[in-house]
């Protein structure tokens, strides 16, 4: 999959099939979009194209500093890189852009600068000013510029949507089992390694903090949390607390991750986290003691929890370079 920054920067001499979305989360909903496209472009010799935007329309129209979403901008094009796409097109959605007409947008970008040969839509899509165009503009387009438009059954647009809304809901209730079977693959963090006040090694529990840069991506439930990454080539599990660190005080939210048998020093590094399991709520324990106390037990599960599961579709250990 090539991956292509603002659609003007695309060029194909072979027509395209194209479809048009967020896509948060790649889930099995979203898959089963992708693998019609892709399907159906082979077939028919054409090329693959998913064309999405970035910043999210809610950032830049509503400044909307509260949307969550289930993955950032390149955890969504490593996940989309393995599904067969020729293409991934991310354009930088501005204000400017937004005011783009239904037509405009049909003729100057579809037609124009994707050479499109079949539109795959989602039902009751709008786009265009003010979400001016519909599926009736849509066809009549098509009839004038000579491509196909296929409309995806509300079923499966309504299967889609739910999906992602029971995603959401899932990692902010702790239900990561729930999340994670609709996702496919664990849920996942990504980011540096930074310096933090090291007292997990003061009481034998050395922690790496994880700084999630981007301020939109979805922070599950706190709590204590089984996870697996790749370090240095290889798979390393440990548990991650994510939380405010009551019992010494803590007043802003922290993720941080014990490995389990490693000793290495990790600060600059970028690791992506992939989300296990969920082991309990974040507490507040009357003293350090009972604290030690807790991580061990919390250590003893997550060893016995590591040994029973079995492989998933997960991201393979590897690391984003975010």
């Amino acid at each position: 999959m090539k991956i292509v920054q603002d659609i003007l920067n695309f060029t194909s001499t072979t027509q395209t099939f194209v479809t048009i979305g967020t896509f948060d989360g790649v889930h099995y909903g979203h898959q089963k979009i992708i693998e019609k496209l892709v399907l159906e472009a082979k077939k028919a010799n054409k090329k693959s194209v998913l064309l999405t935007f970035f910043p999210h329309p809610r950032m830049v129209l509503q400044k909307d500093a509260s949307i969550e979403l289930i993955n950032t901008i390149e955890e969504r094009a490593f996940l989309l890189e393995k599904t067969g796409l020729d293409y991934l097109i991310i354009h930088p959605f501005s204000r400017e852009f937004s005011r783009t007409s239904a037509l405009e947008f049909v003729r100057d970008i579809l037609v124009n600068q994707l050479n499109i040969s079949k539109l795959i839509i989602g039902y009751d899509h709008h786009f265009g000013k003010n979400r001016e165009g519909n599926i009736t503009q849509l066809t009549e387009y098509s009839h004038l510029y000579d491509f196909k438009v296929e409309e995806i059954p509300a079923q499966d647009i309504d299967d889609v949507s739910v999906s992602s809304t029971k995603i959401r809901r899932a990692l902010h209730e702790g239900n990561l089992k729930t999340a994670n079977n609709y996702l496919g693959y664990y849920f996942m963090l990504n980011g540096n390694v930074v310096n933090g006040k090291q007292l997990g090694g003061k009481i034998g529990y050395p922690t790496a903090n994880i700084d999630v840069k981007e301020t939109y991506k979805l922070i599950p439930k706190t709590g204590v949390y089984v996870v697996k990454s790749l370090i240095d080539e290889k798979t390393v599990f440990g548990m991650m607390n994510i939380g405010n660190r009551p019992t010494v005080d803590g007043n802003h939210q922290t993720i941080e991750v014990h490995f389990l048998d490693f000793n290495e020093d990790l600060y600059d590094k970028n690791l992506t986290i992939e989300l296990i399991y969920f082991l309990r709520d974040e507490e507040k324990f009357e003293s350090l003691d009972l604290l030690i106390q807790q991580l061990k037990k919390d250590e003893e599960t997550t060893r016995n929890y590591i040994k029973k599961i079995s492989p998933f579709n997960s991201l393979n250990g590897k690391n984003l370079s975010c």
